[in-house]
């Protein structure tokens, strides 16, 4: 019997949450550290005439703007001008003076004037060296924003090991750009063409492999490429005479292979650093705690460059003139004044989001310093708390993601020296007596051991563990093992050194 397609229309009702632009703009402000933020507020200032950089004397302020409207006096208004006069309308509303933001830090301050801004290496980065060769590219804008996300997301040795899927849902959730994981690996192609070679490698092994690739023939980069492609997992253990067993090579061919391996890097964002002759990235930080002598702490939130900001003067009047002589102005002036009032919202838009970015920081490295009081009143880092971002979340009642992208790639200059505000954060760990220890701590602990070890008799896991009860840290063996591995230490047998 022969069955008939039916099409049916159903209603459904479906709940969606999607991100106003206002909030996309936070999260994009939120993420970026202080001299990023400064390259954003110049390029929004040349892009708003509406927005402006308030003199160094004045408040952070658009006080001169109109907050009142008037009535339409036109007494034959067409639809079209009805509709303008109503936009105009609900714009002098919200025009409204700015709340003082919270205080900051800039170079020259003279409450500060021990603070020295402390800046590592030339004026381009590690990125920026990238995203020269982007420009070289013919791509299209979206590919080209893909790319530069991939290159923003790549590790200090200049890897990716961020999820491809993951990269997708971010740049559509916090960017509003819609890519399929064909479109990221697409650019991710592209990038692994850059220099230094070995750029943009999801893993270690296809970041010496395209080294290898872009390599002239040999037999040495042969033997190496065969290694490296089939029996990687024997390279990383050190097995030698397992690789020649298995491989049939010979001696003289293992000998090349380990010539060519010295040509290779495995990380080849300290490569790019060096050619361009800096030792590490440039370094600004974005908070300043200072720890008086009686122990008193003091935050500050570095601003920078960054000028306090406010309407426009001139967009302000101009909306106001419209306030006190709208009958007699024309179509064309209407549509001006339409301008003008996209042009101020997304000014103050932008100013409100730059004040809930300050506030938003200032809240976070607040609820560290109090978390991590011990630390920043002595510099000890076996004082370190266990912490994780839920603590911080709970403390200032943000969301996790929110306390997540406050600590993303920003640093904090103390006492002690600068650090990354990923350092503050560790999990804790539950000893059978029921102590909750600190995993930096043991992870000090652990390296400190392995450091004064005999190379010659390297201690396994077992003798660890017995060594790190002894220092007051009662953990399994399989929990040294785990922490080792994180720490990069190989085990035992490839320590052991000759005598």
């Amino acid at each position: 019997m022969a069955q008939s397609l039916i099409q049916t229309q159903e209603q459904k009702l479906l709940q969606q949450q999607r991100l106003t632009q206002q909030q996309m703009l936070l999260v994009r402000l939120t993420e970026m550290p202080v001299a990023e933020l400064e390259e954003n507020v110049n390029a929004e200032l040349d892009d708003n005439p509406a927005l402006e950089a308030a003199p160094a004397d004045e408040g952070h302020t658009c006080d001169d703007a109109p907050s009142d409207a008037m009535d339409d006096d036109d007494t034959t208004p067409s639809d079209d001008d009805s509709e303008r006069a109503d936009d105009i309308d609900k714009a002098l509303e919200s025009i409204a003076s700015d709340d003082e933001m919270p205080a900051t830090y800039k170079p020259g301050d003279t409450d500060n004037a021990e603070y020295e801004e402390m800046v590592y290496g030339d004026q381009d980065s590690f990125y920026d060296k990238l995203r020269e060769q982007v420009g070289e590219l013919d791509i299209d804008e979206r590919q080209r924003y893909i790319l530069e996300y991939i290159i923003g997301s790549l590790d200090d040795d200049g890897l990716l090991r961020k999820d491809i899927q993951a990269i997708c849902d971010e740049l559509e959730v916090y960017h509003n750009i819609e890519c399929s994981p064909n479109d990221v690996r697409a650019m991710l192609s592209q990038l692994q063409t850059f220099d230094p070679p070995g750029i943009g490698a999801q893993s270690l092994q296809q970041c010496l492999l395209i080294q290898l690739s872009r390599m002239p023939e040999s037999e040495a980069r042969d033997v190496t490429q065969l290694i490296l492609s089939k029996r990687f997992a024997m390279f990383m253990k050190k097995n030698w005479e397992g690789i020649k067993s298995a491989l049939h090579l010979t001696d003289a061919q293992m000998r090349l292979f380990r010539e060519q391996l010295r040509k290779l890097n495995p990380k080849p964002g300290a490569a790019l650093g060096e050619a361009e002759g800096r030792n590490m990235q440039q370094i600004t930080p974005d908070f300043i705690v200072d720890t008086d002598d009686s122990g008193a702490i003091h935050m500050y939130l570095n601003s920078g460059d960054v000028p306090e900001l406010k309407v426009s003067e001139s967009f302000a009047n101009m909306i106001a003139a419209y306030r006190n002589n709208r009958k007699g102005l024309s179509r064309q002036e209407k549509e001006a004044l339409l301008y003008a009032k996209e042009k101020v919202e997304k000014a103050q838009g932008y100013i409100t989001a730059i004040k809930q970015r300050r506030a938003t920081l200032t809240a976070t490295m607040r609820a560290i310093i109090d978390w991590q009081r011990r630390f920043f009143t002595d510099g000890d880092e076996t004082e370190l708390r266990p912490m994780v971002l839920k603590d911080i979340a709970a403390k200032t009642g943000l969301d996790i993601s929110t306390v997540s992208r406050v600590c993303n790639v920003k640093y904090v200059q103390t006492n002690w020296g600068i650090f990354p505000l990923r350092f503050f954060f560790n999990t804790g760990y539950t000893a059978s007596n029921g102590e909750e220890l600190s995993t930096h701590n043991m992870k000090l602990a652990l390296s400190d051991i392995i450091a004064k070890e005999d190379k010659t008799a390297p201690l396994n896991d077992t003798d660890i563990a017995k060594q790190m009860a002894s220092r007051g840290f009662p953990v399994a063996r399989r929990t040294i093992s785990k922490y080792r591995e994180q720490l990069g230490i190989p085990p035992a047998r490839q320590r052991r050194e000759m005598k």
